[in-house]
């Protein structure tokens, strides 16, 4: 899922393992951990080339190792920051802050241009100015009630540490699992990709009531009166309208959240249904098919057949007239790929699309493999640009192909026409 979803998904873990005990920093400290698994694509770019960094996504640090691994390191050095008192410290203090307003600032650009490209510049212009106000009203809050507050004591366990790391950071392969894309939970010991394919990697439906009810909860406090022990009604009232409210708002978000989890099960099932009445109708031989959800909604979804010689891809929407997907046949072409056995980058994309993949030769004569467990962008095999996921391949002088070019998305500059149709067939035909 898209880094916003899994910070929240985080954030709202960690106030389930820790919140009660030290409040916010329990949803930063998970939202923290939630971004870690990430972190690999940043290792990638940097350390790789871009077919091995394309296997190293979504691999060790998304699987079950990493989580119980990991987290000793993390929870030893939270507790260790904490039972010492360093988080106290002026220049701890200063550090933070910095790296939160710098947080705050870069998901506000990131919003801004999410904005641009989906709704145009009036949304920009809008989303621009409510952003200012939550990194100005939010930094404000964080310097006068963080920053010039002396920092209560806090000294939990060791163990309470390494609970909510551990699920803060688990959570977030577990939640990959349920895209398309995958996710290589049993890594260092297996590369399968566990890929569900039942939403996408960015669901608003999903994530805003997660958001929402983190937010509300962030503001209510989670300690009880002391004052009031001796009477009992009072200590009760007290106990809704702090930790238990707290507690209960942020139940909600993940209670909201996976029941709409659960609902695109659903859809997944009836989309099956009908992927598979449109082959039997237009007795298409196939071996086997897919479905995923479009980006952004889980009311739209694509979906792929494979035969000896070509897939079939289309698109289907809840709001189509007719409960069919339409399919557009695609050749495979594999035969325009002379690889070696060993072909490190050939095998890799086979892997990586799990041998969902058509070749095809672009206008500059080089050869481009498309990943097909995504299509196309409006259903159709238009040009080179149209597939989603798309590698552009050239052979070299010893007989294996270089990987050129990874991209995934739209052509840059078409943004706002690709969406604008996707938000056009969503409505459906």
């Amino acid at each position: 899922m898209d880094s916003l979803t899994q910070i929240v998904l985080g954030a709202a873990v960690g106030e389930v393992a820790a919140g009660r005990k030290i409040g916010n920093r329990a949803m930063l400290w998970g939202a923290i951990a939630g971004t870690i698994p990430d972190l690999d694509v940043m290792i990638g770019s940097l350390f790789m080339d871009e077919i091995n960094g394309l296997a190293f996504h979504r691999a060790i640090t998304h699987s079950i190792f990493f989580a119980v691994t990991f987290s000793f390191l993390i929870s030893y050095y939270a507790h260790w920051l904490y039972s010492n008192g360093h988080h106290r410290k002026r220049g701890y203090k200063m550090t933070a802050t910095v790296f939160g307003v710098l947080f705050m600032v870069l998901g506000s650009v990131a919003v801004i241009i999410i904005s641009r490209i989906l709704g145009g510049t009036v949304a920009m212009i809008f989303s621009a100015i409510v952003t200012l106000g939550l990194v100005s009203y939010f930094g404000a809050r964080l310097i006068k009630g963080y920053l010039n507050v002396d920092q209560e004591r806090i000294d939990i366990g060791y163990w309470s540490w390494y609970k909510l790391f551990f699920w803060a950071i688990f959570t977030h392969p577990l939640l990959d699992c349920f895209t398309v894309y995958g996710t290589q939970l049993f890594a260092p010991f297996s590369n399968y990709r566990v890929a569900l394919n039942n939403i996408s990697v960015a669901d608003p439906s999903y994530t805003f009531p997660f958001l929402i009810c983190l937010i509300v909860a962030s503001f209510l406090s989670r300690k009880y009166d002391k004052e009031s022990e001796n009477n009992i009604n009072r200590s009760f009232q007290l106990s809704w309208a702090n930790y238990k409210l707290r507690s209960y708002v942020n139940a909600t978000g993940i209670i909201v959240s996976s029941l709409y989890l659960g609902w695109t099960f659903y859809n997944k099932s009836k989309v099956n249904k009908i992927m598979e009445k449109t082959l039997a109708d237009q007795n298409i031989p196939y071996t086997r098919y897919m479905t995923g959800p479009t980006i952004l909604n889980n009311l739209l979804w694509s979906g792929t057949a494979e035969t000896e010689s070509s897939f079939y891809t289309g698109q289907y929407s809840f709001y189509d007239k007719e409960q069919k997907f339409k399919l557009y046949e695609i050749p495979k072409n594999h035969n325009l790929l002379n690889y070696k056995s060993d072909d490190e980058v050939v095998n890799t994309l086979k892997w990586f699309s799990n041998d969902y993949y058509s070749v095809m030769r672009r206008k500059d004569g080089l050869l481009q493999i498309n990943d097909m467990r995504y299509g196309t962008f409006d259903g159709k095999d238009v040009n080179e640009d149209s597939y989603i996921f798309r590698f552009v391949v050239d052979k070299r002088e010893n007989g294996n192909y270089q990987l050129q070019t990874a991209d995934g998305g739209p052509k840059r500059g078409s943004e706002e026409e690709i969406f604008s149709k996707l938000f056009e067939r969503i409505s459906g035909i």
